[in-house]
């Protein structure tokens, strides 16, 4: 199980990528910002992933080709978080970082 201190730490990571979304892509993700206030960083992480489809917010940051900038690439690329989620999790989100040449 995942210490406290580490959810917190996601949940500023989550906030940290909406604000650099927003100065370095341009991207103001409202719905995500609404999302992370109601339900924290890692209930909302949670609630994408396992939406059937990806999101408008990544939808729109490939279109800018920031996918790094993504809740996927964000839980992708940092070890730390793989303990807050399933390898079924961290198997969708290395799945569609593939499907949209994340990795390329």
């Amino acid at each position: 199980m995942a210490s406290n201190a580490v959810v917190e730490q996601f949940d500023n990571a989550m906030l940290q990528v909406y604000q650099r979304a927003l100065s370095e892509a341009g991207y103001k993700a409202t719905r995500f910002l609404s999302m992370l206030s109601e339900h924290g960083g890692l209930a909302t992480a949670k609630t994408l992933i396992h939406a059937h489809t990806v999101s408008e917010g990544y939808t729109a940051l490939w279109e800018r080709k920031r996918l790094d900038l993504t809740v996927e690439a964000v839980i992708h690329d940092n070890p730390k978080w793989h303990q807050l989620f399933t390898a079924d999790e961290l198997e969708i989100c290395r799945g569609r970082l593939e499907q949209y040449q994340y990795f390329g």
